[in-house]
């Protein structure tokens, strides 16, 4: 038996399994609290770890990091979620902890191998995998094999800048489209001011609104309103506690503000996977994270619609976008595999 570790921006996993996508005999999982750092997160690892040890015979660790990492040397570069993580060993303090071989690889890279070998991209050559949670990830598979380019770090989609006005390290896909920045978007519509011109001017510039126009005006910004208060009673009031799975529901229920915020999500990630394709020309693209769970409506659908849009003709139809398959314990199924090898 292998263990396997997920440790991500908002939650801590750890299974026990044989590393071959068969069901894992025991699965543990946590929150995390970003605040409390790195150093946080590996006293919840001992805690959590230690008992699984003892209890089984595991012969090596793997772990699944939620940022880039060196998997070479064993060593995380930095988390965008959480203090503490820039340049640590972390193979190295695993090996300490247990006294265990250990593996590291990026969380999306191994959600990516375990969908290649075990789920939705299984039998395929060429698979792309890309999630989107509290960030946006990628991961290239090709016979089986993780590509990790020419210095460690390849395929982050999520990254992508979205324009060439987008000349800031910030102003990513991963910046809009993930689960974070679709709940920043909607924060953001429901704090700023109307823009709709209702009222008559009244300083001789122009003259006033048709009724007929003004009215239609009036109702969009009633029906704009009521969508508002909607999300507002989602996070009872508190705007900076609106989630990306708030507005998921409020968008299934009709709501045309959320649903909006999801379009233009769909649009810009959809226009990343393009590009991917574009270069890459994968058989199957393998569609996960949190975000994904909002469903086929607001969220497969319409990013196929995009990749249609925006991908180099002669490969328009040849990729089939999919579901992932291993659900939460993707990330764990990843680890167990680079653990067998370690």
């Amino acid at each position: 038996m292998f263990l396997g570790i997920e440790i991500g921006g908002t939650k801590l996993q750890l299974g026990v399994g044989a590393g071959d996508g068969s069901s894992l005999v025991a699965h543990e999982r946590v929150a995390v609290e970003p605040e409390a750092g790195a150093k946080g997160i590996r006293q919840q690892i001992e805690q959590i770890g230690r008992p699984l040890i003892q209890r089984y015979e595991i012969a090596a660790v793997g772990v699944g990091f939620g940022g880039p990492v060196d998997a070479s040397s064993g060593r995380t570069i930095t988390s965008h979620q959480v203090a503490g993580w820039d340049d640590f060993p972390l193979t190295d303090w695993c090996r300490r902890l247990f006294g265990l071989p250990a593996a590291l690889g990026n969380d999306s890279d191994l959600a990516g191998l375990a969908e290649a070998r075990f789920g939705a991209g299984r039998g395929r050559r060429v698979v792309f995998y890309t999630n989107a949670g509290s960030g946006i990830g990628g991961a290239l598979v090709i016979d089986g094999r993780l590509y990790h380019g020419g210095g460690g770090v390849a395929s982050e989609i999520g990254h992508l800048r979205p324009g060439l006005q987008s000349d800031h390290p910030d102003q990513t896909i991963e910046s809009i489209a993930s689960g974070w920045g679709i709940a920043a978007a909607a924060q953001a519509r429901l704090t700023e001011p109307s823009s709709v011109p209702l009222g008559p001017l009244t300083d001789g510039a122009r003259p006033a609104l048709p009724e007929a126009v003004r009215q239609r005006l009036i109702e969009r910004e009633e029906a704009d309103e009521a969508d508002a208060a909607e999300l507002l009673e989602q996070c009872e009031g508190q705007v900076d506690r609106l989630t990306a799975a708030m507005v998921g529901r409020a968008a299934g229920e009709g709501n045309q503000l959320a649903r909006g915020v999801f379009q233009h999500a769909c649009q810009v990630y959809g226009w990343a996977i393009a590009q991917m394709i574009t270069l890459l020309a994968p058989e199957v693209v393998v569609i996960g994270g949190g975000v994904s769970l909002v469903g086929e409506e607001f969220w497969l659908a319409p990013l196929r619609q995009q990749v249609a849009r925006y991908v180099f003709p002669p490969l328009k139809g040849t990729v089939r976008l999919v579901p992932a398959e291993l659900g939460e314990e993707v990330v764990l199924h990843g680890a167990l595999a680079i653990a067998t090898a370690s």
